[in-house]
């Protein structure tokens, strides 16, 4: 079975993929800035009676990407494929975000995730049938309020895993984008609010809160499983006719129709309409 490097895995989509893909029988190297927070991990793949490789990668260090590949490649004997999960969020209004909380944003979520395809892209050539797999967000599809930086990060994550899309595919390798919508992980653990986002900055905090308590009714009652993507991940990398993109979730799918069967205006009218026309957000068309 295929030999996957995974980035992320401490939890959430990370720790879930690890899981589902040596249950699946494939040969997985999990790895997380500090190995010594495996635990979730270790008793995940215990409870599903498989087993994992844990080796140290911190995205943030191109030396520690470098030797974290390294580590992995002694172990599997060469890598088939790489799933870049490792990922924050900073939340807040555009204009309330610092120039250090956006550098942070994009140092893992973009440049973080660079560094992971340079380092292993030449392992993936020397593979049979390399796949790369990005977990972006539907957020790479619309720019929500109050995440527009994450959003702006996870666009930057959907243009580089199209152009790859094209570049890698001259070499055989695939290349796909998983496209989340609202689900329970981790990732909140993960999440940065902007220092000057305050409750009570002009009203901002309130709005916000409402905006994300009804974004997440998008897709229907309950929570969504965090798990349906870890299973949708595995599907693709064993899917040689998988596209290039993969919404996952209820709320993603329909967003992503939304946005891209309508023009702009359309799409406005209807995402205000979902959202119940959330107080102080209205505006009065000219």
């Amino acid at each position: 079975m295929p030999s996957v490097l995974i980035t992320g895995c401490s939890s959430g989509f990370g720790l879930l993929t690890a899981v589902e893909l040596a249950g699946r029988g494939h040969d997985v190297v999990a790895t997380m800035r500090d190995p010594s927070r495996d635990g979730d991990l270790r008793r995940a793949c215990e409870a599903a009676g498989t087993s994992v490789h844990v080796v140290a990668l911190d995205v943030h260090d191109e030396t520690s990407v470098a030797r974290g590949v390294a580590e992995a490649v002694d172990l599997l004997g060469g890598l088939d494929v790489v799933v870049n999960n490792a990922g924050i969020e900073v939340r807040g209004p555009v204009e309330l975000v610092s120039d250090a909380e956006v550098a942070l944003q994009f140092e893992t979520n973009v440049l973080g995730l660079l560094r992971v395809v340079r380092a292993t892209v030449p392992h993936l050539r020397r593979s049979e049938a390399g796949v790369l797999v990005n977990l972006s967000s539907v957020a790479g599809v619309i720019a929500r309020p109050f995440a527009g930086i994450y959003a702006a990060s996870k666009h930057a994550v959907e243009a580089i895993s199209e152009a790859l899309h094209f570049e890698l595919g001259l070499s055989g390798i695939r290349v796909h984008s998983i496209q989340p919508g609202q689900f329970p992980t981790g990732l909140g653990a993960n999440t940065v609010t902007a220092a000057a986002f305050t409750p009570d900055h002009e009203g901002y905090w309130a709005i916000a809160e409402q905006l994300e308590s009804r974004a997440k009714g998008l897709g229907g009652d309950g929570p969504a499983d965090p798990a349906l993507v870890a299973r949708t991940v595995a599907d693709v990398l064993e899917d040689p006719a998988a596209p290039l993109r993969t919404p996952v979730g209820a709320d993603a799918e329909l967003i992503v129709a939304a946005r891209h069967g309508h023009t702009f205006e359309e799409y406005e009218v209807l995402m205000r309409s979902a959202l119940d026309h959330w107080e102080g957000y209205r505006r009065e068309r000219p």
